[in-house]
This record gives structure tokens, sequence and C-alpha cells, in this order.
């Protein structure tokens, strides 16, 4: 499993309405990201991967992913800097590996609730 979802349970009180809500709303985020890194990286617009990493953080720490949390971070201060632009494609492709996953989980979960 990619996704853990006990800290989103513990923060939503068990809402089932609001979680299934938060997961959508993941969903159509982090979708928008994983286009959007593939394109600034094309652009060679290391600033924006760098914000997007950020924001990226944020939304995949909440669904339990610590281990993409702390690759994001990783690009996110790389791509601040400009540095190691060769690690950038694995990195990229991992996200997006890593989130097409997570989604098909959290649909699932949503599904069979």
């Amino acid at each position: 499993m990619k996704t853990d979802l006990s800290y989103l349970v513990d923060m939503t009180e068990g809402n089932k309405g609001l979680i299934s809500e938060m997961i959508e709303i993941f969903s159509t985020q982090v979708n928008q990201y994983r286009s959007l890194m593939l394109q600034f990286y094309i652009e060679e617009n290391w600033d924006e991967i760098s914000h997007l990493a950020h924001k990226a953080k944020s939304s995949v720490a909440i669904m339990g992913m610590k281990d993409l949390a702390e690759k994001l971070k990783e690009l996110e201060l790389l791509a601040r800097d400009g540095k190691d632009t060769e690690r950038y494609p694995a990195m990229i492709d991992d996200f997006r590996n890593e989130c097409k996953i997570a989604i098909a989980e959290l649909q699932d979960y949503v599904s069979n609730r």
C-alpha cells in the first residue's frame, strides 16, 4: 500500500463524507501536479518544480505517503537551487507513478467503504 489514511481518519474524526471529499480533492490536485511537474521539467523551469514539489509534499503527507513526501522535499530543495538536474527525471517519475497507484488505492477505499 502506498497510502496510510490513519492521519486523515484522526484529523476528520472518522467522518466518511469528509474523508471521501479529501480523497477527491487529493486526486484532482495530484493529477494536475503530475502533468505540471513533467511540463515544468521539459521547460527547465526549476523554480516552478520546486514550488510544485512543496505543494505536492503536503498533499501526499496527508494521505500517509511519508516516503514520497521526503522525496518531494529533496526535489524541492534541489530544484530551488537548480542542483543535480539530471536526478529530476527519476524523481518526477517516482512521484507520477506512486501517485497513480495511490489514486487507485484511494478510489478503491472510497468505493468499498
